[in-house]
């Protein structure tokens, strides 16, 4: 077993793709030693998915891999991969990768006689062998093949490649383009791989969405949904959802708030770690700044915060936060503190959930805010996004996450935000009333599961030293 084998729960070997949340879906890859067909139609991310393979596997399991391209020159492949940060003319150089592409001109191309791919093998063998190759990848499998009329011979050749490809041991990945009512243009692809993955990049209504499906993999378990993937700087990444799982561990340590008051009614201690707060009320009464009390106290205490805005942008953030006295430009400088500002439309629900996971995959924060969660819902119905924040607290509970999350109401409880705050562990409103001419606010706690918790409606301020609760008069109940 080479050093990037990973055995799943049946000993079936797996060859890691390195792509973030494939190989968790896949439990380990791709199969080794086995074909695996990618198809899905123009532009949805085949051939990049193919090169991530390829560079991840030469990079981080020191496996060479061989990409011949029927299509694009080397020149091309390089330039296009460039964007994802990779260097393949490097690894070339380094004896990691091989680059070639092989000119199939339709012309050219004779069905009769023995006509095979013989010539194919010979060229391909060379590159595996020079540079000792586990993985190999062929993009795409209908230019090869794009000439023949005769299904027969089409269909043997077909078999050998794949066959072929066995035979060698190595982990190949092959691409093909959709069919009109099958998979691929010639449909047998699908029953001679091992392993087969959709990639599709819908639009609906405007907003357009990748999306994975591993629609068959022969020996394994795997998750069979339809999983959002990124196509980004960092490479591909794919949000595995039914991996979130009512299975992660609970911690007893308290988080402060940040603010002396508020801990002070949440049993004197604060936040459970890894627990999702809502803070909600109108508009002005404050509920940023009480995120910003969070972020500003964790990372002061060295703790990583990612801060997902919807609304403001982070330079009108910090700007706004300093007149109450909390100044998060240190924090960014420092590189504790990382803004996600995009207008809610700038993506589908699946994508904005997909980016989300990314960033917490690797900035690795241990508090998260998002402000605020009602702008989704020019995105999607309140069911979406319901569903959609139903996974994201899943994926922060499963990483011991502390996720704050920002919600207006417009007067009374609508049932939306009831059914939002079903995810919840504490609730923390916030109201405005305005008195006399004057404006006064107030703060309460509605529930907060498994601690004790004032049922005070306590007075604050706004001033110089952010949020300033006054006194507390009524007694504390349990959760």
């Amino acid at each position: 077993m080479s050093f990037a084998s990973v055995p799943d729960r049946a000993g079936l070997a797996k060859c890691p793709t390195g792509v973030l949340g494939f190989d968790q879906i896949t439990e380990g890859g791709l199969p080794q030693g086995r074909p695996t067909l990618i198809c899905g139609g123009a532009g949805c991310g085949k051939s990049l998915f193919a090169a991530t393979f390829l560079v991840n596997g030469a990079i981080l399991y020191d496996e060479p891999g061989v990409f011949v391209s029927f299509e694009e020159t080397e020149d091309d492949i390089a330039k296009n991969v460039a964007s994802l940060g990779f260097d393949l003319p490097a690894l070339v150089a380094a004896g990691k990768l091989a680059l070639d592409h092989v000119r199939v001109e339709r012309g050219e191309i004779e069905e009769a006689g023995d006509y095979d791919l013989e010539g194919l093998f010979l060229r391909l063998g060379h590159a595996i062998q020079t540079i000792g190759a586990k993985r190999v990848v062929l993009d795409t499998i209908e230019t090869l093949f794009g000439g023949f009329t005769n299904m027969a011979v089409l269909r043997g050749e077909l078999r050998r490649l794949f066959r072929w490809l066995k035979d060698q041991g190595v982990t190949a990945i092959v691409t093909g383009e959709h069919g009109e009512r099958m998979l691929t243009r010639h449909g047998l692809e699908e029953y001679v791989s091992d392993c087969v993955v959709v990639l599709e990049h819908r639009v609906v209504a405007q907003v357009a969405t990748r999306r994975l499906r591993v629609l068959k993999y022969r020996g394994s378990v795997h998750g069979t949904n339809e999983y959002p993937f990124l196509i980004d700087e960092h490479g591909m990444s794919v949000l595995p959802v039914t991996s979130l799982r009512l299975d992660h561990e609970v911690s007893v340590e308290r988080v402060t708030a940040g603010i002396p008051g508020l801990d002070g009614m949440l049993g004197g201690l604060g936040f459970f770690r890894g627990s999702s707060v809502l803070v909600s009320g109108t508009s002005g009464s404050g509920k940023s700044t009480l995120a910003a009390h969070l972020v500003h106290s964790a990372c002061g205490r060295g703790e990583r915060c990612a801060y997902f805005a919807f609304e403001e942008s982070p330079g009108q953030i910090v700007r706004n936060m300093r007149s109450v006295g909390i100044d998060l430009q240190p924090w960014r400088d420092a590189g504790t503190l990382r803004f996600v500002a995009a207008r809610p439309t700038l993506w589908g629900l699946e994508s904005h959930l997909a980016r989300m996971y990314d960033i917490i995959e690797r900035f690795r924060p241990s508090i998260v805010v998002v402000d605020p969660i009602y702008t989704l819902a020019a995105v999607g119905t309140s069911s979406e996004v319901h569903s959609m924040l139903l996974r994201f607290v899943d994926l922060l509970k499963s990483r011991g996450v502390t996720g704050l999350f920002v919600s207006l109401e417009s007067g009374n409880i609508d049932v939306e935000l009831a059914s939002i705050s079903s995810l919840m562990d504490t609730w923390i409103q916030l109201r405005l009333l305005e008195e006399n001419g004057v404006r006064n606010r107030s703060l309460f706690v509605l529930k907060s599961r498994g601690m004790a918790h004032s049922n005070a409606v306590r007075p604050f301020t706004l001033g110089p030293g952010g949020i300033q609760l006054g006194e507390e008069h009524a007694m504390a109940e349990g959760s």
